[in-house]
């Protein structure tokens, strides 16, 4: 495919893209993939001078359908509540990207990609990718399209680490940067909660080796205990109980095993939700890389280093008071890094008893942040 045109995008475009074979993508592995697609979906128009272009990155679960329904689901974009017309991502004024980041269950290459070499799919063949690996890929799809400078890469949870990726690895292609409810590297119990989901899956007899595809099965049990186990994480004790308390489902207990609490049931219903929309092997796939993301340890252990060359890039980070998955004092070594390097960084720790999963959630604080640090930035680069 060749470079696009400032026409080539219509409201709510989207597909997939493929690249030449002789486009490979070079992974930190040594592996190579080739060919490479890249599921996308877009909202708005890029201008002219393809100078208004924002990359939204999502997280661990998320995908490309950012502000539109979801064609397994039906229900609306993950992020609807923060794009559209009016909302602090107007697609009426900036050209809004989102990808489904390679290793992907949603068009991108990934483990359920048929490996060209064997004709089947790759499964557990796929190579190992990092966060470094998802931006590269991203990289060379802003390439492909002509834009040269991001005006904003904006992302949360995985999402915020590829933003800081972006600006470690390429600074000159970068504006601003926004990193929400994120870190600079995984800790040791997000790395443990990792390992709980891949042996959930892992030990399903349906998973096969990862070859459940060629058998015609899924590991359904496993990979929906490992949503139930990350999905705690994501909530905050005082929010879980606001929700939930000890609220039973029916009168009575059952003396049994059934889902006495409310809690129980909502944590099953998400587990099963999870299956019908994201692929086993890709669940492993992306919670490695996300265990081997540490920023500081690419810049020989010092994460100041990392954004040396970012002293350009506008940066605002945000993180929320009651996140115990990426805390907010991870969230301020970021900054301390960032002000060490000499870049210009914002930082707004949001009160709030909604725990990590915030920022998809009605955040009033988050939404007026992100639109004052937006037209603010769009200010500065002359976009009207």
């Amino acid at each position: 495919m060749g470079k696009a045109t400032a026409q080539s995008f219509a409201d709510e475009d989207g597909g997939i893209w493929r690249f030449p074979a002789e486009q490979a993508l070079r992974l930190d592995s040594g592996a190579a993939l080739s060919p490479l697609e890249i599921g996308y979906k877009t909202y708005g128009r890029l201008n002219a001078e393809k100078s208004n272009a924002i990359l939204v990155c999502h997280a661990l679960t998320g995908d490309q359908h950012l502000a539109s329904t979801h064609p397994l689901t039906g229900k609306p974009g993950w992020w609807d509540r923060m794009v559209g017309p009016g909302k602090p991502l107007d697609p009426g004024r900036y050209f809004i990207v989102c990808t489904n980041v390679i290793g992907g269950c949603m068009g991108s290459t990934g483990p359920a990609s048929i490996d060209p070499a064997t004709g089947k799919t790759y499964a557990l063949t796929f190579p190992v990718i990092t966060i470094a690996d998802m931006v590269r890929a991203q990289a060379m799809l802003m390439e492909a399209w002509g834009i040269e400078t991001l005006f904003a890469v904006i992302g949360g949870s995985m999402g915020g680490m590829q933003a800081m990726q972006w600006a470690a690895d390429y600074p000159e292609k970068l504006f601003s940067c926004v990193c929400i409810a994120t870190a600079p590297r995984h800790s040791a119990q997000n790395i443990a909660f990792h390992e709980v989901g891949r042996q959930a899956i892992m030990a399903d007899p349906d998973w096969r080796g990862g070859a459940y595809d060629a058998h015609g099965v899924r590991p359904e049990k496993g990979l929906a205990v490992a949503r139930m186990a990350g999905h705690i994480t994501y909530l905050s004790e005082a929010a879980l109980q606001r929700k939930f308390g000890r609220e039973l489902q029916r009168d009575g207990l059952s003396w049994g095993f059934d889902a006495d609490f409310q809690v129980e049931s909502y944590l099953r219903h998400q587990g099963a939700a999870f299956v019908d929309r994201f692929d086993a092997n890709s669940y492993l796939y992306i919670t490695r890389a996300l265990d081997y993301f540490d920023l500081a340890g690419q810049f020989g252990g010092v994460l100041a280093h990392a954004f040396q060359k970012a002293r350009q890039v506008r940066f605002c980070v945000l993180s929320f008071s009651s996140d115990w998955l990426y805390p907010t004092g991870e969230s301020r070594d970021l900054v301390r890094a960032l002000n060490a390097a000499g870049a210009r960084a914002s930082f707004v720790e949001i009160e709030t008893d909604k725990g990590h999963d915030a920022f998809f959630l009605d955040e009033p604080q988050l939404d007026s942040t992100l639109r004052g640090f937006i037209g603010a930035a769009a200010h500065a680069r002359g976009l009207k």
